[in-house]
């Protein structure tokens, strides 16, 4: 009977580290150290993407783009943006960040997980299907969901 409670326990833990992982991802630490794309400034009004963005892709994903944007599993990408005040030539105050990592067991979303997180690096709550995955789905299908492609970095 006792191991069957620590079983069950075990079994508990891990359920529970692995919902709250996919429940709430982190901002991963140093991303900023991270090979980062050249500046681009969207000036749209209209566009969910109006700002200033920087991509940062971290190794796994730095080979996806230079394979033609076929990302392996584990892959890391992540953007800053920023709002755009009155001079579209200089960075007003970051205003999001969102994380893209490449997980198969996100089927809803092409295997990729998406997270929003606020200036502070708190999650923001943001529906990732609705809000991320539509754009992806309909401007990126063909590559990997993943919209920025190799010449974003130089």
């Amino acid at each position: 009977m006792k191991s069957v409670v620590i079983m069950l326990s075990v079994l508990f833990l891990c359920f529970s580290a692995a919902t709250s992982e996919a429940a709430s991802p982190v901002l991963p630490k140093g991303y900023t150290a991270w090979k980062k794309s050249e500046r681009k400034v969207v000036t749209d009004k209209s566009s969910l993407f109006y700002g200033i963005h920087y991509i940062y892709a971290d190794k796994k994903a730095q080979r996806g783009y230079l394979a033609g944007n076929k990302f392996p599993e584990g892959s890391r990408i992540v953007v800053e943006s920023f709002t755009i005040k009155g001079n579209p030539a200089v960075d007003g105050p970051k205003n999001m960040i969102v994380l893209m990592r490449k997980d198969k067991r996100q089927t809803a979303t092409g295997g990729w997980l998406f997270a929003g997180f606020g200036v502070d690096g708190k999650p923001s709550g943001l529906d990732p299907v609705t809000i991320c995955f539509g754009c992806h789905q309909k401007d990126a299908a063909q590559r990997d969901f993943v919209i920025s492609t190799k010449k974003d970095f130089k």
